[in-house]
């Protein structure tokens, strides 16, 4: 029989949180609360849930009211049951369920949302420029000449490698073909170097709030998250020092470049700062540059700084999916050459090698990086305005800092609503992922992420959409423009 997490009781209630405020009958609130815990991850997949009777009393609620919401659970392919082997949780289309199509995170149509709104207000991807259509044709056009081979090249094509070097060495830091390995996207390259520098229980370092995939990334690794608040005010190398002392971290996973979800950037001093503390500690630094290149300050601005690895010793992810286009799945890691080489034997259990022809387009594509990044940047100072201001229109006492780049705002609500409101929003057509998602201990249920991605017809669209659930949810009312509170 499977080896099972038993999820209990009162760790599952907590997570619930204030399900009997939600204005749908209490069954369907309670199961569509525990379905998002599932999408988010917050409960994880195969995981046995507590019995009827147990959740009931954990919620004070009737052990009728449990068994109705561990029913459409069921019935919606989120969990599954035996005789004698209670409830355990699941996603549409494995193995024992109904086979209902997969919603978020996964999209089975990649199409982002529609016009009148509806869609996907959480993922933090835009669609592709005109250069990747032209890169994959020029791809097509090279592609004759290594067909006689096998097509396996684990660390990378010469020429992939070669740009992404350059790349790094214009900026600031500078780097050889033989430090860079190609990833199948920046997150397999996080997976790759934490199963290389971990061993089972050690302390990594994670800011707080940080990207869900990577918190994922390091408890499958067998790392434990330690928390490092960046939300007000950015870096802190004095928090960095005690965090480190304290805990004994043996990582630390950093977005210094328009943090996600954040969107804070650390100057050159601090990189200095906090490079040192951790190189004295024998901390191994990971630095996530996924988006290093949207920088969406006013023109004028300083130059931003180089890569944190031109301070400190630093292995460095990165990826095309947010400069470029996320269906490319290409990434690399640059680090020391003999942790490339260990790295690239590593994958060979793994994906052996990426794909050739994304590979050759996304060497075409940054050889195009300034054309592309002339028309994204602008584009998204537009969207990310749009979004700022169609929030401050439609949901009353939210607060949304302008972030300096990357492609999410961090909104503060009024109330820990974030939870409520992605479950409200779902039905409306919207997908939102709630605050908590980017903690490590189910913070943030104050925060909500909202990606500026979309083209800002839709986002104005989508935060139109999700007014009257804003309003339902929390019991305000609109009076001519304003938005009042119903005391």
């Amino acid at each position: 029989m499977t080896s099972r997490r038993r999820v209990p009781a009162r760790e599952l209630a907590a997570l619930v949180g204030g399900w009997k405020g939600d204005r749908a009958a209490g069954y369907a609130a309670l199961a569509e609360r525990l379905r998002l815990l599932v999408l988010d991850g917050r409960v994880p997949v195969n995981a046995l849930l507590p019995s009827e009777r147990e959740l009931a009393v954990a919620l004070g609620t009737s052990r009728t009211t449990t068994a109705a919401a561990y029913r459409l659970l069921r019935d919606g392919g989120f969990a599954a049951a035996g005789q004698g082997a209670g409830t355990w949780t699941e996603l549409p289309g494995s193995s024992t369920s109904g086979g209902a199509q997969l919603p978020w995170p996964v999209h089975a149509s990649g199409v982002a949302g529609t016009p009148d709104g509806r869609g996907d207000l959480a993922s933090a991807a835009p669609e592709a420029p005109p250069q990747v259509h032209a890169a994959y044709v020029a791809a097509l056009a090279e592609l004759p000449r290594y067909l006689p081979g096998h097509g396996y090249v684990s660390a990378g094509l010469p020429a992939l490698r070669e740009r992404v070097a350059a790349r790094f060495t214009e900026r600031g830091a500078a780097t050889s073909p033989e430090q860079v390995m190609v990833t199948s996207g920046a997150l397999h390259g996080l997976r790759l170097v934490l199963e290389a520098v971990l061993a089972p229980g050690d302390r990594v370092l994670v800011e707080s709030p940080s990207y869900p995939l990577a918190l994922d990334a390091v408890r499958r690794a067998g790392g434990r998250p330690v928390a490092l608040p960046v939300e007000d005010g950015g870096w802190d190398p004095r928090a960095v020092a005690a965090a480190v002392r304290d805990t004994g971290a043996r990582a630390a996973y950093l977005m210094p470049d328009f943090q996600n979800p954040t969107g804070h950037l650390m100057d050159a001093a601090t990189r200095r700062a906090v490079g040192d503390i951790l190189a004295r500690a024998g901390c191994t630094v990971i630095v996530d540059e996924t988006t290093a290149e949207l920088d969406l300050r006013p023109d004028g601005s300083p130059p931003l700084p180089p890569p944190f690895a031109a301070f400190a010793p630093a292995v460095t992810v990165g990826s095309a999916s947010k400069t470029f286009w996320g269906g490319l799945r290409v990434g690399w890691v640059r680090g020391d050459p003999a942790l490339v080489r260990r790295l690239t034997v590593a994958r060979a259990v793994d994906d052996v090698a990426s794909p050739l022809v994304e590979q050759l387009a996304t060497a075409h594509l940054l050889g195009e990086l300034r054309a592309v990044l002339a028309a994204r940047l602008p584009a998204l100072r537009t969207r990310r305005d749009t979004l700022a201001a169609a929030v401050a229109r439609h949901l009353p006492g939210w607060r949304t800092p302008v972030p300096p780049g990357g492609l999410v705002a961090w909104c503060a609500l009024p109330t820990p609503s974030s939870t409520a409101f992605a479950a409200a929003a779902r039905p409306a057509g919207v997908v939102l992922t709630p605050g908590p998602r980017f903690g490590t201990d189910g913070a943030f249920e104050s925060r909500m992420r909202l990606p500026y991605a979309r083209p800002a017809a839709e986002l104005e669209a989508a935060l139109a959409r999700l007014a009257p659930v804003w309003r339902e949810l929390t019991g305000t009312a609109r009076l001519d423009d304003d938005e009042v509170l119903v005391v």
